[in-house]
């Protein structure tokens, strides 16, 4: 199976510009015509092959840059930014996005050979050379969504085969963290999941650390490793993302919503706002609100 399929398989399906959940659980399909604009946005733990184009994935300071050759496997939750950087009317970036449930993971898991132990201290956030079987499983399981009636039956068979690929692939044991809870990707996924939950709230390291079962300085080095920033950073990507849903979906304005994400002082908001952004609330909004298929992406 080729590129070419996967890409036609998702045309089909994403028609026009953006992200676009499906009628099979966990899959998504992104379409851009145009490149060079900014998304941010949370990440959750996916799968992502690009059929054609090339995307920069940015995770704090780190960059990444990947098309058709290499899939992407985000293991947590990370706030990144990403950017196409090749698409055109003639040749759209495409990318099949799987979204992985760590349950179904840890049920493959068990009927698996075991693997060397996985290393644990790197990003959350890892490309890995494409193989013919995955390409072939993700190709399959979009076509499906030309066949509603068999698609609930045979769905979640091609998606345990995909999971198994890439469980038994080069990915493999960071897929396979994702699915054991004392993992250290498990033990930063309790940490994130209460960031989360509460990123409106201020927090304590040792309380944190003390959460995914790790000694402080253990926590924030692992922290920093897997998510390329610090967990005040985390929570302040959070705080903003948030943000800019309220001005954008229920039209606050941007003292309103720095303080509905947990910032006492306006001026502070809208500093960081423009730091993570580029442009300040007011400037940003009338610009997403210029540019519906960006805004629906966010």
């Amino acid at each position: 199976m080729s590129h070419e399929a996967l890409g036609e398989q998702i045309a089909r399906y994403a028609e026009t510009d953006g992200i676009f959940d499906t009628g099979i659980p966990r899959l998504t399909l992104v379409r851009w015509n145009h490149g060079g604009e900014q998304v941010h946005m949370l990440q959750r733990p996916a799968l992502c092959i690009i059929a054609q184009g090339a995307k920069q994935v940015m995770l704090g300071d780190s960059v990444i840059a990947y098309g058709p050759a290499s899939y992407l496997v985000a293991s947590l939750d990370l706030p990144i930014t990403g950017m196409v950087t090749q698409a055109s009317e003639a040749a759209p970036y495409l990318c099949f996005c799987l979204y992985l449930d760590p349950a179904l993971l840890s049920d493959i898991a068990i009927a698996l050979p075991p693997l060397p132990p996985p290393m644990q201290d790197g990003s959350a956030l890892t490309l890995h050379p494409i193989t013919p079987g995955l390409l072939d499983a993700a190709t399959r399981l979009t076509a499906l969504l030309g066949d509603p009636g068999s698609a609930p039956l045979l769905a979640p068979i091609i998606e345990r085969e995909l999971l198994v690929r890439l469980m038994t692939g080069p990915s493999g044991g960071i897929v396979r963290a994702i699915a054991t809870g004392e993992s250290r990707t498990g033990q930063i996924a309790r940490a994130i999941g209460w960031l989360k939950a509460h990123f409106r709230e201020p927090f304590s390291g040792p309380d944190l650390a003390g959460l995914a079962g790790m000694s402080v300085s253990s926590f924030h080095d692992h922290f920093r490793r897997a998510t390329a920033m610090t967990p005040l950073q985390y929570q302040k990507q959070l705080r903003l993302q948030e943000a800019r849903k309220l001005m954008l979906a229920d039209r606050l304005d941007a003292a309103e919503a720095g303080f509905r994400v947990g910032y006492d002082s306006p001026s502070q908001f809208s500093r960081e706002y423009r730091r993570l952004f580029g442009a300040p609330p007011v400037r940003d909004m009338g610009r997403l609100r210029a540019m519906p298929q960006v805004a629906m992406a966010i």
